[in-house]
Order: structure tokens, then sequence, then C-alpha cells
């Protein structure tokens, strides 16, 4: 009896993740790359010259918003779970 259960479970199972999960973890996954080049740069040679580089907006502003934007969309990606509208139909008939 055990068994029987297991294999229906298995069997009629929907996977985990759809394509579209696939593409907004792709999206999130590209914007924290790009996030993570934007803070690049900034390095002196000599350690005891100050270089006001380090404070443009580029790090201090876009950077920290890309990287929020693709972990929040890695979220939605990991959470989003859109309806099988095969379903929908055969659940209404």
């Amino acid at each position: 009896m055990a068994n029987t259960k297991n294999n229906d479970s298995k069997g009629n199972r929907a996977p985990l993740f759809r394509p579209m999960n696939y593409i907004l973890m792709a999206a999130g996954f590209v914007l924290l790359i790009i996030g993570f080049l934007c803070l690049r740069g900034g390095a002196v040679e000599d350690p005891n010259t100050f270089n006001g580089e380090i404070f443009n907006s580029t790090r201090t502003v876009v950077a920290p918003i890309m990287m929020f934007l693709g972990l929040a969309l890695e979220v939605v990606a990991i959470m989003w779970h859109p309806k099988a509208k095969k379903q929908e139909e055969s659940n209404i008939e």
C-alpha cells in the first residue's frame, strides 16, 4: 500500500520549475552580474593618494540598486507558479 502511494506521487507531480522560472532566474543572475561589474574600478597604484573615483554615483547608487533588483528577481523566480491552462480547462469540464 505504501508503494502505490509513492508511485502515484512520483508519476503525477508537475515539475518544480517551469521555463518561465528559469528565464526569470537568468534575468536576475544577469542583473547581479551587472551590479557587481558596476562596483569595479577605482583602484590607485599608490595607497597614500586619495582617489575620489570610488565615490561616483555608479558605485554608490546604481550598483546596489541593480544587485537588489537581481536578488528580488531571484526570489520572484523561485516563488513564481503560473497556473497551467490545460489543468484549468480540465477542471471546468
